[in-house]
């Protein structure tokens, strides 16, 4: 179903580089945060995400977290990294994804030059694909352990992108 395929499909979100993102006409993008940016409920970004964070700044890349996750969670995590957001995003509702998209064409990032990041199938991808945006899909950071996030991975598991490209 294509509401559930990805635009692009990478294993980790260091993958991605100012250049693809350029080549593909892409200028902006809506981050997720737990096991995209860091592992769940972890305040602290994964190894390389800051470096990786400020690359992308660096070539003028927009960035913006989208999370389903409250402002008490988000607000430090995306102070810590200097990015705007938008907390209790409601995906796979298109809301949250199309809050995002008015901040950045605010800041002259039309629709078609975003895409969003993220790590589940049915919230971040689905939802980008709902808001009418492009999705790219990365691998989660690592397993979960919780019983409804292992029964969620089980029933994406088929939609899952087979196999992921280089991203250049």
């Amino acid at each position: 179903m294509a509401i559930f395929r990805p635009t692009y499909a990478l294993k980790k979100i260091t993958d991605i580089t100012p250049a693809a993102l350029k080549k593909r006409g892409i200028k902006a993008l809506v981050l997720d945060v737990d096991n995209t940016l860091t592992t769940h409920n972890n305040p602290a970004p994964a190894e390389g995400v800051p470096e990786w964070i400020e690359e992308m700044k660096s070539a003028g890349i927009k960035l913006i977290i989208v999370s389903n996750n409250n402002a008490e969670r988000v607000t430090p995590f995306a102070e810590m990294l200097g990015l705007h957001f938008v907390p209790n995003g409601a995906k796979p509702l298109p809301v949250g994804f199309k809050r995002a998209a008015a901040e950045l064409r605010a800041l002259g990032v039309p629709k078609n030059r975003i895409a969003a990041v993220g790590d589940q199938i049915f919230t971040d991808i689905l939802g980008a694909n709902l808001a009418g945006i492009r999705s790219i899909f990365v691998y989660p950071i690592e397993p979960e352990t919780s019983l409804p996030f292992r029964f969620k991975r089980a029933v994406e598991k088929p939609l899952l992108p087979k196999r992921f490209g280089k991203f250049d």
